[in-house]
């Protein structure tokens, strides 16, 4: 099964799936508000509106693994995004990415090792995933590097398809 194949839904409960987004890199994120690093909301927005138009697509998963660090609704959730960080970019349902009940997306992006070489668990909030345009996921990014640290937007920019 490609990452492309398998279902989401969207934080209002609409299906979707990467396929959805199969012309443009995705920076996959596992999202928090009640974290230290909840204010890399502000950089991945700024993120999604100035690549959007060069096909990058931001997509937030909130995760409540960390610390009941995501202990909000959905709607709970989307309104402290947008009202707080003023976050435009598509955030699916709330989702394990760790354990037992590992959201099968999950289960194939930490497959990727890092930088370090470590493949595995997803170590905390806002760990990131860059897929290039088609699904391949071409890097991955620990939680404390931040959304517009150096390699980060290196690696954006690699991918790009326009």
């Amino acid at each position: 099964m490609s990452l492309a194949d398998i279902p989401l839904t969207t934080l209002d409960g609409r299906p979707t799936s990467l396929a959805d987004y199969a012309d443009r890199a995705v920076l996959v994120v596992n999202v928090a508000s009640k974290c230290g690093l909840t204010p890399q909301y502000g950089a991945l927005e700024k993120l999604a509106q100035d690549y959007a138009d060069r096909g990058l697509t931001v997509l937030g998963v909130p995760c409540n693994q960390f610390m009941g660090q995501e202990p909000g609704t959905a709607e709970e959730i989307q309104t402290f995004c947008s009202t707080t960080y003023g976050v435009t970019f598509p955030l699916l349902a709330k989702t394990d990415v760790n354990g037992e009940d590992r959201h099968p997306l999950f289960a194939e992006l930490t497959k990727t090792a890092d930088a370090d070489g470590a493949a595995g668990d997803v170590q905390w909030n806002f760990e990131k995933f860059l897929l290039a345009p088609g699904g391949a996921v071409v890097n991955r990014f620990r939680p404390t590097t931040v959304p517009d640290a150096p390699e980060v937007i290196a690696a954006i920019e690699a991918v790009l398809p326009g």
